[in-house]
């Protein structure tokens, strides 16, 4: 059990990095809360996040097993020493840079090359590239033609303007990893210390069990109930994937089907509602929506996305012949109830929060933290105690999980600090404009591939906050819904998880599973091919974002249902009995025409009704064959 591990951890005493890790949630949690307020501690929301920073490059240092030990303990306390500093004298450098010119500088050039070292340690060399090459840029700036040309910007106020600026380092997107996701990771560490891990996998086994390829329907709603609270693709694959792999497996499943089913499911949860995401809520914050906006735009694909897994899952276990879950393994659903109805009271208080009372994410968070906290103390799914150590293991636990996402988010404010400030979002945006005017397709094709390029090798969060301030805004200039633009950018972001030949989350999968790593990746973008092609029929149908009337709405999504089952029979090459090559590009093509969008063209109602009457007459065919 995930509380038994805990302890058995802290047996020894807390390490250096447990204490530092619990720091981050602390310092998280009291800038969330807002207690600095109600005490009249007056105090910058930058001083907070470089702390929070501080610990996170502490952290990154001592638990990185590269270069020599010495020098990560010096660099693990020269980051504390650089946080401390600039906590303290943040005020008045920012405010009165030019009068302390060789201090910033110094402090500047400290913690940007720690800060750099810090990420390289943790997830290699993608950010540190492309933050240089915009640095190149803002160097010699002056030296482009055309809408690239810009004014350089010298070597010393381009360093203090990366560390300094709160446009830049501490700025919007470092202030959603440290305020709001850390709150969110609290609530998911503390669900699993609860058993709510296992919670979910005994639910989603008594719900699909009895189904025909139970397994790996068991895997695709644990991965979804799952993904939903810890938004994160690899963490995910690793959790559940441990039980789940081996039982698809064990039930029929090839190995590189049942890794590329966990993990598509396992990616699909950074979109799944409630939580989502970190980069939900930095979306929320690009378009100043509201966190509910977001979860209402990402509800229907999210649901036509694992719809798809789901059915692949389905018909891959009729065309294998994979038959259900043996009853004996399936736990009674009231027993499962009994035991686990704590686990929906902090959804609850989490969407109450949000739709009712309007509350902050991160304020709705702690609140669902506390309501789930008093409840653990009577009740766990296992009927065990949380002790006091399993609770300072949560903390550890979050900020450890959180370290990753708050280096990410500090190189990736000074990208986007740097794009503005040097001029590069205006000469790019021009490019990109320039070319969706010849074809807006052509430059969502052009956009789709960027951000999957871009994304080799980083978490979604990245690949987000990078493409959201380059691509999204001459998207939106073109025409597009902003909602529709940015969830353009965040879906092929997160498919970089997927999409050879850098596909983290089917990697870690295919290892667990024992099968080839790039067979299993393409497996899983044959899976989780609707994340591929949904985004454009989202670009040009509203609905699809839970934008317009109930009734356009509903037909949308009837529509989209059927031809999602549709493409994905054909995909798999089985509806109701194996279908040779012609008939397989048949049922594709007449999917693609009940998908295709109502506004698309003015004659896509009757495309989308002639493909309704030929998936008809299939069935019909099929049925009298069957019975000839």
């Amino acid at each position: 059990m995930a509380y038994q591990n805990i302890e058995k951890k802290l047996r020894g005493g807390i390490p250096i990095t447990g204490i530092l890790a619990a720091l981050i949630t602390l310092t998280a949690v009291l800038w969330s809360s807002g207690a600095p307020l109600w005490i009249g501690w007056r105090v910058y929301s930058e001083q907070v996040l470089i702390a929070a920073l501080a610990f996170a490059m502490a952290v990154a240092f001592i638990t990185s097993q590269s270069g020599p030990l010495w020098w990560s303990r010096l660099a693990a306390i020269a980051s504390l020493c650089f946080g401390a500093w600039l906590t303290v004298r943040f005020p008045t450098l920012s405010e009165n840079v030019f009068y302390h010119p060789t201090e910033a500088l110094i402090v500047s050039i400290t913690g940007f090359v720690l800060l750099l070292d810090a990420v390289r340690r943790t997830m290699g060399w993608s950010l540190i590239f492309i933050l240089g090459c915009i640095c190149l840029y803002a160097l010699f700036a002056n030296n482009f033609s055309g809408p690239l040309q810009s004014r350089s910007i010298a070597p010393d106020r381009l360093i203090t303007f990366l560390m300094l600026d709160s446009a830049s380092l501490a700025g919007a997107a470092l202030s959603i990893a440290v305020a709001v996701v850390v709150p969110f990771l609290i609530l998911s560490q503390l669900l699993l210390a609860t058993g709510g891990s296992a919670f979910f996998s005994d639910l989603s086994l008594a719900l699909a069990g009895r189904r025909r390829g139970g397994a790996g329907k068991i895997a695709i709603l644990g991965s979804a109930f799952f993904g939903s609270i810890s938004g994160s693709a690899v963490s995910n694959v690793a959790s559940t994937g441990a039980i789940t792999i081996p039982m698809m497996k064990d039930g029929g499943y090839r190995p590189k089907t049942a890794a590329a089913i966990e993990a598509a499911a396992s990616t699909g949860g950074q979109l799944m509602p409630p939580v989502m995401g970190a980069a939900a809520f930095l979306l929320a914050e690009n378009l100043q929506a509201s966190y509910i906006d977001v979860m209402l735009a990402a509800l229907i694909p999210s649901l036509l996305y694992y719809f798809s897994v789901f059915v692949f899952a389905d018909l891959e276990a009729g065309r294998l012949k994979i038959s259900r879950v043996a009853e004996e393994k399936i736990p009674p659903m009231g027993r499962i109830m009994r035991k686990g109805w704590f686990v929906f009271m902090p959804f609850m208080v989490l969407l109450l929060g949000l739709f009712s009372f309007n509350l902050r994410p991160e304020t709705a968070a702690l609140a669902a933290v506390l309501v789930l906290l008093a409840l653990s103390v009577v009740q766990t799914y296992d009927g065990s105690r949380v002790t006091f150590r399993v609770l300072i293991g949560v903390l550890v636990s979050a900020g450890r999980a959180a370290v990753e996402i708050i280096l990410i988010c500090a190189i990736a404010g000074m990208i986007i600090g740097l794009v503005a400030r040097s001029g590069l979002s205006f000469g790019l945006g021009f490019f990109l404009v320039q070319l969706g005017q010849s074809s807006l397709i052509l430059l969502l094709i052009v956009t789709a591939l960027v951000c999957i390029v871009m994304g080799m090798g980083l978490p979604t969060v990245g690949v987000y906050l990078l493409l959201a301030s380059l691509a999204a805004p001459p998207l939106v200039e073109l025409g597009l819904q902003p909602m529709a633009a940015h969830m353009f950018v965040l879906y092929f972001g997160m498919l970089s998880m997927l999409t050879p030949p850098v596909a983290i989350a089917a990697f870690v999968a295919a290892n667990m599973a024992k099968a080839p790593t790039m067979a299993t990746a393409v497996e899983a973008v044959r899976i989780a091919w609707p994340a591929y092609l949904i985004p454009f029929f989202f670009a040009a149908s509203p609905a699809l974002l839970f934008y317009g009337s109930g009734g356009i709405i509903a037909v949308t999504v009837a529509k989209s249902l059927v031809g999602v089952y549709t493409i994905t029979g054909g995909i798999v090459g089985f509806m109701g009995r194996n279908l040779p090559v012609p008939e397989r590009i048949v049922v594709i093509s007449v999917g693609l025409a009940i998908l295709c969008p109502l506004e698309a063209f003015s004659s896509a109602a009757w495309l989308n009704a002639i493909g309704l009457a030929a998936l008809l007459g299939f069935f019909v065919l099929q049925k009298i064959r069957s019975t000839a």
